[in-house]
């Protein structure tokens, strides 16, 4: 035997036993549940063993990787107590949460090595699956990549009385669904393509053994930038009854559910009288479209893409993500769906008082540009220092954002939930009429318009984020920040910092102020334009006699300073 067969029986040998190693099985990971008033959670290093006698470097809260699950109660006060056992600066973002910008844990509640942070707030969210993460500004990525991630159950006690699968770790599970790139050493790497393994909360090859009833799973995408069109093997039904922010008003039945980075859904699948039987959770991202993440192709230009993508075995593949054993039913166990859920009824569009464009596209041009990045939002990557928004307290707004861009991209933003208005112009499909914080907005030209509302926190100096939620596009400046503002201004004017349009509402005509050679553009509620005005000086009054009544947008743009919308009823 020649030197060229034995190395050729020797590469066969390693990749048959790197094979053997990713397809083994193991049970799923349910982390434990942490509850009460006061919650300590230390951030530390640790080690785990994705691999049979490996030690993989790894961060966690509370334990070596990922973090308990946190149990709140609508209306419940709790305190926080967050130790920072590393030797890097870090910070903890409740996602989905609705609290003060001072209790967010954005990139300016920054946790010192061996320091503490401990904010203090009122549940105020609706029942629901939220989850927890650091948001420190360019490491983002490499801390959640590393492990660092936990799941938020809220639970409301006037709804305890729904007829859902509630008893955690056994018809009420959580699943974090991520890929991981780990070198030769098993060591986990970040800011690559080449994430191929899959984990469900931390475990390769992961499966569960559920009781044969109706279960619910707690879907959270923790990916870095993955996105996922998940099924079930042999293409089964199940039920879709809460995203983001809480229930559905109805359970939705599909096959298929793709799920983007930041997105929770909590889905029940009904196994009664499948004792016995195997099934899986699947990725169909065969099926994706071209322009997402996972898809065969992420971009939807024929030129350009991302290195090393083309290499990755998981892209426009079809693979198993958590396989489920079906055993015997438990004695309190459901065996139906109910028909009805929480009643959604959303904001009213005559009810908002301003209109606010994003604009999503690459600071550079070019076909890898169009794909890479790095990619600005209103042509501005993100200023610690700078606010980019300012929003009144009270207001209801509606925000349109326009993907202008290669690639799909997850919008999330703080503090609020939001209810999508429409996706491409059209209607959302029924599973996203419920409460929102992560969209994700189609390339080349794709909106969304969604309406939420502001309430209850305002601060003149700590601001909230938005941004895309694939952690490579955030790290790289693909986020903004907002101010609320307490609502201190006069009804008959809208304004922010020096410009202020009046009278509001009005008839046929607005006076500008605070302005120098701006140009002003008219949409309608649709976001269709109307009309552009240019060359307004301070004080100018500009006529809409034309106009019919309705709720019209002003975009201000000054001396090429950044824009401002306003919005003004006729």
């Amino acid at each position: 035997m020649n030197d060229q067969i034995i190395v050729r029986f020797i590469a066969i040998g390693l990749i048959l036993f790197f094979n053997t190693m990713v397809q083994a099985q193991s049970p799923l990971f349910v982390p434990d549940t942490i509850s009460g008033s006061t919650i300590d959670l230390q951030f530390r290093n640790g080690f785990t063993s994705f691999y049979e006698g490996i030690s993989t470097p790894t961060l966690g809260y509370n334990q070596d990787v990922l973090g308990p699950s946190i149990i709140l109660k609508k209306g419940q006060n709790i305190t926080l107590n967050v130790r920072n056992e590393t030797q890097d600066q870090t910070t903890l973002h409740w996602h989905g949460l609705h609290v003060s910008p001072e209790n967010d844990g954005g990139p300016h509640s920054i946790i010192e090595s061996q320091n503490s942070w401990n904010p203090n707030f009122t549940v105020l969210d609706e029942e629901g699956t939220y989850w927890y993460h650091p948001h420190l500004h360019e490491h983002t990525e490499e801390q959640v990549t590393l492990g660092a991630a936990g799941v938020i159950i809220v639970r409301d006690d006037e709804l305890s009385q729904m007829q859902l699968p509630k008893t955690y770790g056994i018809d009420d599970i959580p699943v974090i669904i991520q890929t991981k790139s780990f070198d030769e050493s098993k060591r986990i790497q970040y800011d690559t393509a080449l994430d191929d393994v899959v984990l469900c909360n931390a475990t390769i090859g992961a499966y569960f053994d559920t009781p044969a009833q109706v279960v619910r799973f707690r879907l959270l995408n923790g990916s870095t930038n993955r996105i996922y069109n998940l099924g079930i093997s042999n293409n089964i039904v199940f039920s879709v009854i809460a995203n983001d922010g809480g229930y559905l008003s109805i359970p939705v039945d599909t096959d298929r559910l793709i799920i983007a980075p930041g997105e929770r859904f909590e889905i029940l699948l009904n196994l009664t009288n499948m004792q016995g039987e195997e099934i899986s959770i699947m990725g169909y991202n065969s099926e994706l479209p071209n322009g997402y993440y996972g898809a065969p192709n992420p971009s939807v230009m024929p030129m350009g893409g991302i290195p090393d993508y083309e290499f990755n075995s998981l892209n426009g593949e079809d693979f198993n993500i958590l396989d489920l054993h079906i055993k015997e039913p438990t004695e309190s166990g459901l065996h139906s769906i109910p028909n009805s859920l929480i009643e959604q009824t959303g904001y009213n569009e005559s009810e908002s008082s301003e209109f606010r464009e994003l604009r999503f596209s690459p600071l550079q041009m070019g076909p890898s540009n169009m794909v890479n990045g790095p990619f600005g939002i209103n042509n501005e990557v993100f200023d610690i220092n700078e606010i980019n928004q300012n929003v009144k307290l009270g207001n209801v707004e509606i925000w349109q954002l326009t993907n202008m861009t290669a690639i799909a991209h997850p919008f999330h933003i703080h503090d609020v939930q939001f209810y999508i208005l429409s996706i491409n112009g059209s209607s959302p499909p029924i599973h996203l009429k419920g409460r929102k914080d992560v969209v994700l907005v189609p390339p080349m030209g794709g909106s969304v318009r969604f309406i939420t509302k502001f309430e209850d926190h305002s601060n003149t100096s700590v601001p909230y984020m938005y941004h895309c939620h694939m952690l490579s596009h955030e790290d790289d400046g693909m986020m903004g920040q907002f101010l609320v503002l307490p609502n201190t201004l006069n009804s008959n004017e809208v304004s922010t910092s020096d410009t202020r349009i009046y009278p509001n509402p009005t008839t046929n005509s607005v006076i500008i102020n605070g302005v120098n050679n701006a140009s002003i553009s008219i949409y309608d509620q649709n976001g269709n334009l109307i009309k552009v005005i240019l060359d307004v000086k301070n004080d100018d009054e500009i006529y809409l006699p034309q106009m019919p009544q309705g709720t019209y947008h002003f975009k201000v743009r000054d001396n090429g300073k950044k824009e401002i919308i306003r919005i003004i009823k006729i």
